[in-house]
Order: C-alpha cells, then structure tokens, then sequence
C-alpha cells in the first residue's frame, strides 16, 4: 500500500528521472546535493522501491521508476492548473518551459522573442532540445509545453498542416521554401536548369527534426522519379562545406540555408519542380491553452517573430 504522500516530493522525482544525477537534479531544483538525497529516500519509502540504482555513468531508473514516469509528469500539469493563479506576472515568474525545436528554427526564432524575455521576465528559463522523433508524442502526454516543427501546406505531402492530431494548437510562424545549394562554378550552371539536369547530379542531403522525407522526395515519387542521395548528413555547416567542394547538390530550406551559406562560396537555385511553401509552426497541447504563463510566452514568441519575419509573398528573383 503506497505510504502517505508529500506532493513536494514529485517535482524532484521528475527532475531525478530526466537528468539521471543527484548534482544535476541538486543544480537544477536550487538545492543542496543532500537535500536531494533526503528526499530520494523519503520518495523510496514511499513507493517502497530503490527507484534508481547507482552505475558508472550515473542514476539508472529501476522499472517501478520507469513505470511512473508517463503518468508523472501529467500528474504535475493538473496539479499545476488546478492551483494556477489568476494573474501572471513575468517580472516575478521562475517558471521553467521545455521546448523541442528543428535545428533551423533556433536562428529563425530566439533572436526576435529572446531579448523582451530576458527583460520581462528575468528569472523565467527555457530548457531546449532538438525536435526529436518522438517530440509529437511527447507535445500529446504533456510531457513539453511547446515545440516548433516543420510541416507543409502542400495536399500532396503526408506532412500537411492538416494532419495535426486535434489535441494540439498551432500557429504558423513563418513560411519557407527550398532552395538548391551549389559550388559557384558548378557545371549545372552552365546548363538549362530543368528536372533532367537537377536529377542527373548526385545529392548532399541534411536530416533534421525527425524527418524521414522531403515534400520534394514525396513529389517526385508520384513522377516516378527519386534523386540519387550520395551523402546524409546531420550537421549544416559540415554539409555546406561539402557542397562547396564537390558536385554534390544541397536542398535546404531557404532562411537557414541563405543565412549560413554567405561564408561558403556557394550558389542557390529554386527547384526545377513546382512546390507549395512550407511553414514552421508553434505548436501546444490544449490543455496549456488558457494557462497565463503559457499564453504570455506564446504570444511574446508569435509577435516578436511575426513582426521581424514577414511571410513569404513571392520568392526572391535569383
């Protein structure tokens, strides 16, 4: 039978869980590394398990841990809503986000919001990480409050917009397209640039924020066609430094891509196939829908990018 309950001690559960460290989950709650250790044991008692066991490389969570962990953290969100206040105030808020975004997003992004954040609410943190496969799941069980991900307005991707489970808000931040990356004396250059010549040459090919295909991928398999990918890569720059040094034809969105690409000696053309832009968009679970400090942090993000970031109206003549 589960012995009484201190409701103080899940947030430190949670924290032990995801950092798998008593310094760190000690760094991270504001508290003495003992203080943490007191109360691992109090939650040991109470669930009358190790909960976690001590190896080389850290805390490793037993399976009575790993059992509790799904239902935990939506635990704390109703806890959290159910003793939400009415007001919100930034300037004394030390409310901790998580967020899951695309690599390209960071540039696209936290230049515009960040600054009025750090002044609004100076002890308010975000805590990142990379838009992962599971991050949609993770945005369904509550588990992250927000996430910026890529998804498409064109009817032939199986990434359409449309496809949002309806559990989850959104709002578009900004649009983009791709662009084809090239060396400067390429000899593609020098042809007439179609499909055929697009095709004929070998790609560079960059994977972020878990996807597994590319609306260009999914437009020319309804042609009958694919490109020949030599290389897959995970890293931009390295990428980039590739194309500036080989044959290889990069594809990339086209914000990310024009701003990183001005210290490589490198070209761009649109792709030779008719494509609908893409969008990043803001995403949540309904259930932060009308929490205050949630809302607050939204709309700083939606305006701050809005206003800095004017949607895509035509694309630029090359």
């Amino acid at each position: 039978m589960l012995k009484h309950l201190d409701l103080n001690l899940l947030p430190v559960l949670e924290i032990l869980l995801e950092e798998q460290s008593v310094t760190a989950a000690a760094a991270r709650l504001h508290l003495s590394q003992s203080a943490v250790s007191k109360q691992l044991t109090r939650l040991r008692e109470v669930f009358d398990d190790p909960l976690f066991e001590r190896t080389a490389y850290g805390l490793k969570p037993t399976p009575k841990a790993l059992s509790l962990a799904p239902d935990l953290r939506q635990c704390l969100q109703q806890l959290a809503q159910f003793t939400r206040p009415d007001s919100f105030e930034p300037a004394l808020s030390q409310r901790q986000f998580r967020m899951h975004l695309v690599e390209t997003t960071y540039s696209l992004t936290f230049p515009y919001f960040m600054p009025s954040l750090l002044v609004q609410a100076p002890w308010v943190s975000l805590n990142c990480q990379t838009w992962r496969l599971d991050t949609m799941d993770r945005l369904l069980r509550c588990d992250i409050d927000l996430a910026i991900g890529c998804r498409e307005w064109d009817e032939r991707s199986p990434m359409h917009v449309n496809h949002i489970p309806d559990d989850l808000h959104y709002v578009e931040l900004v649009q983009d397209y791709t662009v084809c990356l090239m060396r400067r004396d390429h000899p593609a250059l020098a042809q007439e640039w179609d499909l055929d010549t697009f095709l004929s040459y070998r790609q560079l090919q960059v994977a972020f924020g878990g996807l597994e295909h590319w609306l260009l991928d999914d437009v020319l398999q309804m042609q009958g066609r694919k490109r020949d990918i030599a290389v897959n890569m995970t890293d931009f720059q390295s990428a980039l430094a590739l194309c500036e040094q080989s044959d290889l034809i990069l594809c990339a969105p086209s914000r990310y891509a024009l701003a990183v690409m001005k210290s490589f000696d490198l070209k761009y053309l649109p792709p030779p196939i008719k494509l609908i832009p893409g969008a990043y968009l803001l995403m949540w679970h309904k259930h932060f829908e009308h929490d205050l400090s949630h809302k607050w942090l939204r709309e700083l993000i939606i305006g701050k990018v809005h206003a800095s970031l004017p949607n895509i109206s035509a694309k630029p003549s090359l």
